[in-house]
């Protein structure tokens, strides 16, 4: 696949209608849309920047997720969280309409964009953004990441490298992104906007903070679904 499209449509009860389409590159998932050329102050990458940037000094003049959220953020600067929207997500062939707040719905567009801005940190995430769910549960993302994580310990043994069979690693993935999440609020917060954008990334942060007690529970909820592979036979 060349392309991989979504769009998102916010309605708003008063019919007023925000658009945002992204369009990602099918194989590295890198954005194929320019950044807008003139950026806003916040997101230049000294401001307010991440704890433990992992991007090179002098490398950047722009944090690319801060650039990439930008539309977002300015478009949606006078929305606050609580402010109901239809909301209307269109993946592939797929469309999906939802009465949400709009906290709801801009954290499940951001979710897409933090995974694919080009973050060092978020990057990880970008298997669960090309296999998108909008407005997924708690259970829901716990069980995608970890079965994300545990795939890429499937390609790293294929490489002949170390796989991490007990997951720690994906609990020390989310505490990166825990920092990031937290950068991102800091800076959006910075600029006095409504609070919409600023309680979507909390949202996300949810289940960051989440993922560690969280994932436990659900993988042992989920277990006796596994209960197949776990006989033995001979038919695996």
């Amino acid at each position: 696949m060349d392309t991989v499209s979504y769009e998102y449509r916010f309605s708003f009860p008063n019919g007023r209608e925000e658009q945002f389409h992204i369009h990602l590159d099918g194989a590295t998932l890198a954005p194929r849309e320019p950044l807008p050329p003139v950026l806003p102050e916040w997101t230049r990458l000294e401001f307010k920047q991440c704890e433990g940037c992992r991007l090179p000094y002098g490398s950047y003049s722009h944090c690319p997720l801060a650039a990439h959220l930008s539309p977002v953020v300015e478009q949606l600067s006078d929305v606050t969280s609580i402010d109901q929207v239809k909301v209307t997500v269109v993946v592939d062939d797929r469309t999906l309409t939802r009465s949400a707040t709009a906290q709801e719905g801009i954290s499940s567009l951001m979710g897409v964009i933090v995974a694919t801005s080009g973050c060092p940190v978020t990057e990880f995430f970008k298997p669960m953004a090309r296999f998108h769910l909008p407005f997924a549960s708690p259970e829901e993302t716990f069980y995608r990441a970890a079965s994300m994580y545990m795939l890429a310990q499937y390609y790293r043994w294929q490489n002949d490298l170390s796989a991490d069979m007990d997951m720690k690693g994906l609990f020390r993935f989310y505490e990166r992104v825990a920092k990031v999440n937290k950068g991102m609020a800091d800076r959006i917060r910075s600029i006095k906007r409504e609070d919409g954008a600023i309680n979507a990334l909390v949202l996300l942060d949810m289940f960051v903070h989440g993922m560690q007690h969280g994932l436990g529970e659900t993988l042992e909820e989920l277990k006796p679904l596994f209960a197949p592979y776990l006989a033995d036979t001979n038919i695996i």
